[in-house]
C-alpha cells in the first residue's frame, strides 16, 4: 500500500498546482525545481484514494482488539514484529 503511494508520488510533478520553476542558492543548500504542470484531477483523486486507504488500514491495525490482549511491555516488540512481517526472510549465508 505505502509502496504504491510512494511510487505514484515519485512519478508525479513536484507541485500539485502549476508553478514556475525556481532556483535558490542563498540558503545552506542549493534548491532547484523545474516548472511544474501540476497534477491532473485524476492524479489528485488517485493520490487521495491511496492516502485514504492508508489511513483506513492504519486505523484498522492500531485499533484492532488484538492490541488489548498484548501486555504493555510486549507491545513495542509486537508492533516491531508486525512492521517487519512483510519483509522477506533473511537468506542464509552461502
Amino acid at each position: 500500500m505505502r509502496a504504491e503511494l510512494l511510487d505514484l508520488l515519485k512519478r508525479l510533478p513536484w507541485s500539485v498546482e502549476p508553478l514556475d520553476g525556481f532556483s535558490d542558492d542563498t540558503s545552506w543548500r542549493r534548491i532547484e525545481r523545474p516548472a511544474s504542470p501540476g497534477w491532473s484531477p485524476d492524479e489528485q483523486a488517485e493520490v487521495e484514494k491511496l492516502r485514504a486507504r492508508e489511513r483506513e488500514l492504519a486505523v484498522f491495525v492500531t485499533c484492532h482488539r488484538f492490541w488489548t490482549e498484548v501486555t504493555a511491555p510486549q507491545k513495542v516488540d509486537a508492533r516491531m514484529t508486525l512492521k517487519h512481517s512483510a519483509a522477506p526472510p533473511p537468506q542464509p549465508p552461502p
